[in-house]
């Protein structure tokens, strides 16, 4: 054999070694590959083509490669050095064969200087799968929404009433807390929940006002909760229940000597509580001693133990309730202008239950769940009559009165179900406002009854009647009746008149 022969052969051994390796390399992608001469004849397939189309090598291209070969044609007019230098055109989705790809094409030279098109594709059958998926469960989405839009159209009452569900939730979503015990969704207590969440966060002192049975201590809990303080001592303290000595010396404290029993130095609430919050509910009903003191607290920051002399300084939040009218107070002469400036910094005046009816649904709900688990009871009905009838009513005991209403029906029910025959108002409240104009008939009494029993009744009116004109505080009735505390004790028990049930009654 020649030496031209031979390196020939050596030549042609190379060319074979290096195409079996470029087609061994080819196999192994797992993307597709094939070229496609300039007479639309595929010429090669690697394995992963092969596998997904069929061995297709030395048929025609079909309709799809063709299109693709034609529009890379341009290039065949080029050099061959050209078109090696050429780079992959940008990645295309098509579909090929009936297979959804993404391939890109470029111009090919062979080794014999025929003119190829080299494709490399990846097969996206799964990829556009899920996008159909997609595309189908948006649809049935949008069409879904569609159908309930127009079921709602239907009802201009309805849209409305959702419509405002809606923006309660959304609000109680973003003002939700879980120290938020208070029931409702409506307009006034979306309001209320907004303003809490507003101040809470600053160390202002809050004026919380409302009818007795609206929840103040419920807002002064959710005002303490999503404060700064929240971590911090929380105190409760009711001005109306403590004797006004007591309620000085629990409050700020006292030396030793100060009093009769004082052996040692002792701390008031204000000191306990430092850097926490204090709550301070039926704020109206203190002394003026006691404004004095609390007006230093607010000012000044300092509290001056009973006995004491040496102010002690104390950072503490003021939240106070009260559901007398401080500013007729004022007017009255019986509180002070300069404590209720300090005190109303920031007021929160929870609405009463007749100006927010549309909760009393909500609240019913919740307290029949609550009451049916507390007496094992198996209530699980409101018929739309009971709730007709509570809507009806005018709550002047508030959301206290609902409970206590609910509360007596569960226990009282005897089925599964509450009845007419369960609802127990309470007339006494109902009554209330005609109570005042009510006169003992004497005309009718004379001759039947004698003169102590006909003086009898009025002193039992008055006293009843100064009670309630201050809540229940035998303290101040005495005071304006004249009499000592302990004989105006002494006449309740004879005519049986409680304080408390009076204090409830508000």
């Amino acid at each position: 054999m020649s030496r031209i022969e031979a390196e020939l052969e050596k030549s042609k051994n190379e060319i074979n070694r290096l195409g079996k390796n470029w087609q061994t390399l080819l196999d192994v992608m797992p993307e597709m590959v094939l070229l496609v001469s300039d007479k639309f004849i595929i010429e090669y397939m690697n394995r992963s083509a092969k596998e997904r189309f069929g061995d297709l090598t030395g048929k025609d291209c079909g309709e799809d490669l063709r299109r693709i070969s034609l529009e890379n044609r341009i290039f065949f007019s080029e050099q061959p050095e050209e078109i090696e230098k050429r780079a992959p055109t940008r990645l295309i989705e098509s579909s090929i064969l009936g297979v959804p790809v993404e391939y890109s094409a470029v111009p090919f030279a062979g080794y014999r200087g025929d003119m190829l098109v080299m494709l490399v594709m990846r097969d996206i059958s799964q990829r556009k799968n899920h996008e159909r998926e997609i595309r189908e469960f948006n649809t049935n989405i949008e069409d879904i929404l569609a159908s309930k839009i127009a079921e709602l159209k239907e009802s201009e009452e309805m849209r409305i009433r959702l419509s405002r569900q809606v923006n309660s939730l959304k609000t109680q979503l973003g003002h939700y807390h879980k120290a938020d015990k208070m029931i409702g969704s409506s307009r006034k207590m979306t309001e209320l929940r907004e303003m809490i969440h507003q101040v809470a966060k600053s160390d202002a002192t809050i004026l919380i006002t409302g009818e007795s049975g609206t929840g103040k201590e419920l807002v002064a809990n959710l005002v303490k909760e999503t404060s700064n303080r929240s971590h911090m001592p929380f105190l409760k303290i009711n001005c109306n229940a403590i004797n006004d000595s007591i309620l000085e010396s629990d409050l700020f404290g006292y030396e030793k000597g100060a009093f009769t029993g004082a052996t040692a130095r002792k701390k008031g609430k204000f000191e306990i509580v430092d850097g926490g919050t204090i709550f301070l509910d039926e704020i109206g009903d203190i002394s003026p001693r006691m404004q004095a003191s609390l007006l230093r607290v607010l000012q000044n920051g300092e509290i001056v133990r009973v006995g004491g002399t040496e102010p002690v300084q104390v950072d503490v939040r003021v939240i106070a309730a009260t559901n007398v009218d401080l500013a007729k107070a004022v007017q009255e002469k019986k509180f002070r202008l300069d404590l209720y400036y300090r005190l109303n910094i920031i007021n929160i005046d929870i609405p009463p239950l007749r100006e927010r009816k549309e909760d009393i649904v909500d609240l019913v709900t919740h307290f029949v769940k609550h009451y049916r688990e507390a007496f094992k009871k198996e209530i699980d009905f409101v018929p739309q009559s009971i709730i007709n009838r509570l809507l009806m009513h005018d709550w002047p005991g508030n959301v206290r009165e609902l409970e206590n209403l609910i509360q007596r029906a569960v226990l009282m029910a005897r089925g599964n179900m509450i009845t007419e025959q369960d609802l127990l108002f309470d007339q006494s409240l109902s009554d209330k406002k005609e109570s005042g104009n009510q006169k003992i008939n004497i005309e009718n009494k004379l001759g039947v009854v004698p003169l102590k029993g006909i003086l009898a009744e009025f002193e039992r009116e008055i006293i009843d009647q100064a009670l309630r004109k201050y809540r229940g505080n035998v303290s101040k009735a005495a005071e304006e009746l004249r009499i000592g505390k302990t004989a105006l004790y002494d006449k309740m028990k004879r005519y049986d008149i409680s304080a408390k049930a009076i204090k409830k009654a508000f």
